[in-house]
């Protein structure tokens, strides 16, 4: 029997596959009493990032890969102007014609609505379906349910419409949907991991050029997981701001002298240096710290061709470390799980996301994994009370027809 390698463990493909079948059963059924037929699946991918944080609005380079949690998606063109959608998970369904007008006031319908107004404005012929869908993505994990349910649509509608519509435009129609029906001014990193996401590899990402190339992440002996501290605090969206703001500002005095500079990603530390005396210490910490996680990207790609992760993991303790004390984005919860990590000898540990809560993103040692999960479950409850929920991921496919 053929097996593959799936959280570090032999299984086999029919072990593999219980749980996407379940749901796939589970969404058929549901099509099936509501709409008396069946149609074809399609699904997408959540996403992590392994290192690469707020240098996205800097010019610089991401390193995000698809997981093995997202949505799924049956869908069947039903010939009329009208989309008939269900969402399992909520128990909700909704219908909306394909109008601008026609905008649904559920905050999960206008997504795949959005989808649709996206592919109309940019030209492409699209009718009406019904749908049926579910994920396995947890929501406020920091992982992309959002930009999941986006490249599934966008990738179906391409496919059901024979639109022809290249993958980086997929990515942009799901970003657009964000920003012009869903109120977030998110960058395009979610929906680009999402789409091009390959199994078993990353992908750096220019997100200045948005050239990209993938890197293979094959962790033999070694667990990915996810330690989500199950809080957010109030002052994210306005400290983001900030933080974008003084890094506009250090790049700006750079360019004074260094006209090449558009972003802080163009410069280096002793170009940063010479102005350090004409920019605030706090503009000057929050460059130090963009400009050293740029580097550091690059430097976890050389080392992933290595398969060298002791210095993948190193690389990940050093970003925690500047997102904690330079950029100042993280939070206590956060800090105790990365302390947490370093004490039972975990190879990498950081802040996953734009912080101030949600995971970090750990890589553990197979022999290291059940002591750490156990120590980090009963310590975070002691300090905080309640325990993180805990997330194992595989680097896995994005967009694609099942």
């Amino acid at each position: 029997m053929k097996s593959i390698v799936c959280k570090n463990k032999l299984i086999t493909f029919e072990r593999y596959n219980i749980y996407t079948k379940a749901m796939q059963t589970k969404i058929s059924e549901k099509f099936n009493t509501l709409f008396g037929c069946s149609g074809e699946f399609f699904a997408s991918a959540g996403r992590i990032n392994l290192i690469g944080e707020h240098t996205d609005y800097n010019g610089g380079f991401v390193f995000p890969g698809a997981i093995d949690k997202g949505i799924m998606a049956e869908i069947k063109l039903n010939g009329t102007g009208k989309v008939c959608a269900y969402s399992l998970d909520l128990d909700e369904y909704v219908e909306f014609g394909l109008n601008e007008e026609d905008a649904p006031s559920q905050s999960w319908s206008r997504y795949i609505f959005g989808v649709c107004r996206e592919i109309i404005k940019r030209g492409g012929e699209i009718s009406g379906f019904n749908t049926v869908f579910a994920g396995d993505v947890p929501l406020g994990s920091g992982m992309s349910s959002s930009a999941a349910l986006e490249s599934t649509f966008a990738f179906a509608l391409n496919y059901l419409f024979n639109l022809g519509i290249d993958k980086f435009e997929l990515a942009r129609i799901g970003q657009s949907t964000e920003h012009n029906y869903c109120g977030v001014k998110c960058g395009i990193m979610d929906q680009f991991a999402s789409v091009f996401g390959k199994k078993g590899q990353l992908m750096r990402l220019d997100c200045k050029t948005m050239e990209y190339k993938y890197y293979p992440f094959h962790p033999e002996g070694y667990r990915l997981v996810l330690l989500d501290s199950v809080v957010k605090h109030e002052l994210a969206s306005s400290a983001y701001n900030k933080r974008r703001e003084s890094c506009e500002r250090a790049a700006a005095a750079i360019r004074e002298k260094h006209p090449e500079v558009e972003f802080l990603r163009d410069a280096n530390r002793e170009w940063l240096d010479e102005v350090k005396d004409s920019i605030s210490e706090e503009d000057y910490m929050r460059a130090e710290y963009v400009i050293d996680e740029v580097a550091r990207v690059l430097d976890v790609c050389d080392a992933l061709e290595r398969d060298d992760y002791e210095t993948v993991g190193e690389k990940m303790y050093e970003t925690h470390y500047g997102m904690s004390r330079l950029y100042e984005v993280s939070c206590e919860e956060l800090d105790y799980l990365n302390n947490i990590a370093r004490e039972c000898g975990v190879t990498g540990s950081r802040v996953m996301g734009g912080g101030f809560g949600g995971c970090t993103i750990n890589l553990v040692k197979d022999g290291l994994y059940d002591s750490f999960i156990s120590r980090a479950k009963a310590s975070f409850k002691e300090r905080f009370g309640h325990e993180p929920k805990v997330y194992d991921v595989v680097i896995s496919d994005g967009a694609r027809k099942l």
